[in-house]
């Protein structure tokens, strides 16, 4: 069986960003399937399945085209049921879906305003015209406008993560005793911000530190393949 994920990439071919990309990574690692994973530009986005999705990630299990993170744990919960669970159950599913509207809304909107121009920066040069264009029609500023509000959005960070921390005063992970792809949503937020742009504003005893190092090393350190901006 042949199995690639399409995950975003910036000019390095090796940089793996997005947070929706990383989600389905370390879904696919949490069911335990070996898979492929595709370099994609947003420039290359169109070609794959002759223009399948505007988004990735994209997964291609043995001829078949899963496309949005969320879909594709779902997928895989009902394709590999002999596999580990992603969501154990209707209540994991709904735990995510909450988490993923918490984390989009709040973690996501932070951190574009913290990292623009380090995303802009990393991106191949085909992308760059569309990244601004595309960014600055929806938030209604110029990268460099948002990006003088860095450091305030900076220090307002820590905060914006209060939920996670009272939930780990009761469990290691966010799914319970071990992670669901509750865990993986956030992950894939704050692995998007550590790998352009470093996780500095948090302390290393910050409870939600020590829960994202934990998941850094799950599924043989997946995590850890990208290093730090």
């Amino acid at each position: 069986m042949t199995r690639a994920l399409y995950s975003l990439c910036g000019a390095d071919p090796q940089n793996f960003f997005s947070p929706h990309c990383w989600k389905a990574v370390m879904a696919l690692a949490h069911k335990g399937l070996s898979f492929e994973e595709i370099p994609t530009t947003y420039a290359r986005i169109r070609q794959i399945g002759g223009g399948f999705s505007p988004t990735v990630p994209v997964l291609e299990d043995n001829g078949r085209l899963v496309s949005d993170s969320f879909a594709i744990a779902l997928y895989l919960e009902e394709a590999y049921p002999d596999r580990p669970s992603l969501f154990r159950g209707e209540g994991g599913k709904a735990l995510s879906r909450m988490v993923e509207g918490y984390s989009q809304m709040v973690i996501h909107t932070a951190i574009m305003r913290i990292a623009l121009l380090d995303i802009h920066a990393v991106l191949d040069e085909g992308d760059k015209a569309y990244f601004r264009e595309s960014r600055e029609q929806r938030l209604g500023k110029t990268l460099e406008e948002i990006a003088a509000d860095r450091e305030a959005e900076k220090a307002a960070f820590p905060a914006k993560l209060e939920p996670i921390r009272h939930m780990l005063k009761f469990q290691p992970f966010i799914g319970g005793e071990g992670p669901l792809f509750a865990d993986y949503i956030v992950f894939g937020a704050l692995q998007w911000l550590r790998v352009i742009a470093g996780l500095s504003m948090l302390a290393a005893d910050d409870s939600v530190m020590t829960w994202f190092e934990r998941c850094l090393d799950l599924h043989e350190g997946r995590g850890r393949t990208m290093t730090a901006a």
